[in-house]
């Protein structure tokens, strides 16, 4: 298997880097933090760049590409701390008329949960509701309207991204050739991507803050115990990579798993050791590697828990 990217992949991954940083910098984030209601403007333009339209076939206006290529822009959305409900954008642009051109914001929300949780609530224009449980099984796609789901509040971790607890919500409007079995794994597999963008963002703000920071007259980066964590943190981030590249490829249910569980451990273990490289520097609001950790937090629980992979793959190898 060959993971080394091609040449229009690497141009994919360098141009939405260069188009997030240029829309979603860090003053941009910091803003959000006050105000985390997606961007309309942004979507819209992300919708132009053929974000939302990454995987529609070109006959329907879409670029045509796969889940590999939609996996390396995830990524970049992880390294952003881009907030919204963008993992249902990509997977519902040919499902949900407007949302493949940026017009209308969809939310996806696990209905097999507990608690159910629907974030950006104020936000959204289209509710999805994926039913059934485990990935490899069937379930139901229902249709929502936002005003017609009940819902009770829910205190959020991460400040870029509001929730509310569903209460109750009509199963009345099936989404026409939705597959629920599909939703859920590649809910999980962008999810992840997400998270890998996040855990390498994190070694570079490490390393970054090690280089520059001195105590004794030299950098802290020379001293062998910060090298070791930023070495960690490396290695969890590859093995991570690894796992999550592979599992676009193959698109299975349990690779899938593996590669959520083990992008939940980088994004949250190098969020945590980053902090601690940045010693008390790292505890204060003006530095960025808490709102990593918090969003690496959130995403951990979602489409798939560390208990949840853990079972799954200890049922495969058992046979």
């Amino acid at each position: 298997m060959d993971f080394q990217l091609t040449d229009d992949q690497r141009a994919l991954r360098d141009g939405t880097r260069e188009l997030l940083a240029g829309r979603f910098g860090r003053d941009r984030l910091r803003a959000a933090v006050d105000d985390p209601a997606p961007d309309r403007g942004l979507w819209r333009e992300l919708a132009t760049a053929g974000f939302f339209a990454l995987r529609l076939p070109e006959a329907d206006g879409g670029v045509g590409l796969g889940l590999p290529e939609a996996v390396l822009v995830f990524e970049e959305v992880g390294r952003a701390l881009l907030p919204g409900p963008l993992v249902a954008g990509q997977l519902l642009a040919g499902a949900v008329d407007g949302v493949a051109t940026g017009e209308r914001i969809v939310a996806l929300c696990d209905g097999g949960a507990d608690p159910v949780l629907w974030e950006h609530p104020d936000h959204c224009d289209v509710l999805i509701f994926v039913e059934g449980g485990a990935p490899e099984r069937d379930g139901a796609v229902y249709r929502s309207a936002p005003a017609e789901v009940a819902r009770a509040p829910f205190a959020s971790v991460d400040p870029l991204t509001p929730l509310v607890r569903v209460t109750g919500r009509p199963r009345t409007t099936p989404l026409p050739g939705a597959d629920a079995s599909r939703l859920r794994r590649e809910a999980a597999l962008l999810t992840a991507a997400e998270q890998l963008g996040s855990a390498g963002r994190t070694v570079e703000t490490a390393v970054g803050y090690a280089r520059q920071r001195t105590q004794f007259g030299a950098p802290i980066g020379s001293f062998q115990a910060v090298k070791h964590l930023c070495a960690g943190m490396l290695v969890r981030a590859e093995l991570a990579r690894a796992a999550v590249y592979a599992a676009a490829v193959t698109g299975d249910a349990l690779d899938i798993a593996g590669a959520k569980l083990l992008a939940d451990e980088a994004a949250v273990g190098n969020a945590r050791d980053c902090l601690q490289v940045h010693g008390g520097m790292g505890f204060t609001w003006e530095a960025d590697v808490h709102l990593h950790l918090k969003r690496a937090w959130l995403r951990a629980e979602r489409w798939g828990g560390a208990r949840e992979a853990e079972e799954r793959l200890a049922q495969a190898l058992a046979g």
